[in-house]
């Protein structure tokens, strides 16, 4: 079980600098989670054993377990089941594979997110301009966003302020260098000076 401690240890930090490298905020909670897990699944394989009936009700348990689990994306997920194995090894007596498959899996990690392997040059954002219901929007804004960004779809139209307003959602990819402010500015000469919001789908917004 200290083992199964210190190897989720590592496995939190490892997941912690992954998380600093890809921009990403991580949970307190999670991290903690992530120490735990391999000691946790590790005394379930001592409990299980050999027996057969004591396996299908612990797999009855966890599967009421993860219908009460909240998503998350897939390096989430990863880090779960990655220390959801280091814990299988540690429970089946493995323990040397089990350090060695920390150590390696975690070092992978960390190693591909400090690298940038696989990170998009530029970032796809959401840009959400809302225009009154009697302006003609289709095509108002193409001019400023074939300036402002590499690439730019209109994703979603709905209504708000009971079918008074119209909300735009785009999805936009910025050219390098670009003064995103100078940008929202033009927007709001054209849209009336409503909202603008300018946000990542994991992040915060910018609104306008």
């Amino acid at each position: 079980m200290v083992l199964a401690l210190a190897l989720g240890m590592v496995i939190s930090i490892a997941y912690r600098i992954s998380s600093k490298k890809s921009g990403r905020s991580y949970s307190a909670n999670f991290m903690i989670t992530l120490i735990l897990l391999p000691c946790m699944v590790s005394v379930v394989i001592l409990l299980v054993g050999t027996n057969i009936a004591r396996a299908f009700s612990i797999a009855g348990i966890f599967s009421l377990v993860r219908f009460r689990s909240l998503p998350g994306d897939s390096r989430d997920i990863s880090c779960v089941f990655f220390a959801m194995a280091v814990g299988l090894c540690i429970g089946m007596g493995f323990l040397t594979l089990a350090v060695l498959v920390t150590f390696f899996i975690g070092f992978a990690m960390t190693g591909i997110y400090l690298s940038g392997f696989a990170a998009p040059r530029t970032e796809e954002k959401e840009l959400k301009i809302t225009v009154p219901e009697n302006m003609n929007f289709t095509g108002a804004f193409d001019d400023l966003l074939e300036k402002n960004t590499e690439s730019y779809s209109l994703d979603r139209i709905r209504t708000t302020n009971m079918g008074t307003l119209y909300e735009l959602t785009f999805l936009v990819k910025m050219k390098k260098g670009v003064d995103e402010k100078e940008m929202l500015d033009a927007i709001r000469c054209r849209n009336g000076n409503l909202n603008i919001i300018l946000c990542r789908c994991t992040a915060g917004e910018m609104v306008l």
